[in-house]
């Protein structure tokens, strides 16, 4: 992946978002119904400006290697994702609801973790470190706040 820009941010960002329909029912064991719901997936991240890396549609879960504006918390993406996703599979395929006791389709929590290109969390630490211990270069003013 390459640098992104918005009007106010340039970033490099990548998360692993999975989540699982309620009740981990096999919701998508059809592969018509996996691929319609991979569908609005993309038509849902191109329309709020997501870049989906890779998705999986499992029988019981949705993985998602995805990017998305800094604008944007992961807490926002996944509720656009599954609000979204849940409104127009509902409309189009009513059955699916008659499979869900409480109506919903998707569980409440998701898993997220940040995925590093070439920068790792080693890395990180050792330049943070690194600016902790270097000593202020002359042409910096020394303000002494006691």
């Amino acid at each position: 992946m390459s640098l992104r820009r918005t009007s106010h941010a340039v970033y490099d960002t990548t998360y692993h978002i999975v989540w699982c329909p309620k009740y981990r029912k096999k919701l998508f064991a059809q592969n018509w119904l996996r691929e319609r719901a991979a569908e609005l997936f993309r038509e849902i991240a191109e329309e709020y400006e997501y870049e989906i890396v890779e998705m999986e549609v499992a029988e019981d879960h949705v993985h998602f290697m995805m990017s998305f504006p800094p604008r944007d918390s992961i807490s926002g993406v996944v509720r656009t994702l599954k609000s979204i996703s849940a409104r127009e599979l509902f409309r189009e395929y009513p059955s699916i609801k008659r499979k869900l006791w409480k109506g919903e389709m998707w569980e409440d929590g998701y898993f997220a973790r940040t995925v590093g290109d070439k920068l790792t969390k080693t890395m990180i630490e050792k330049y943070i470190k690194h600016h902790r211990e270097k000593k202020q270069s002359p042409a910096q003013v020394d303000l002494d706040l006691r």
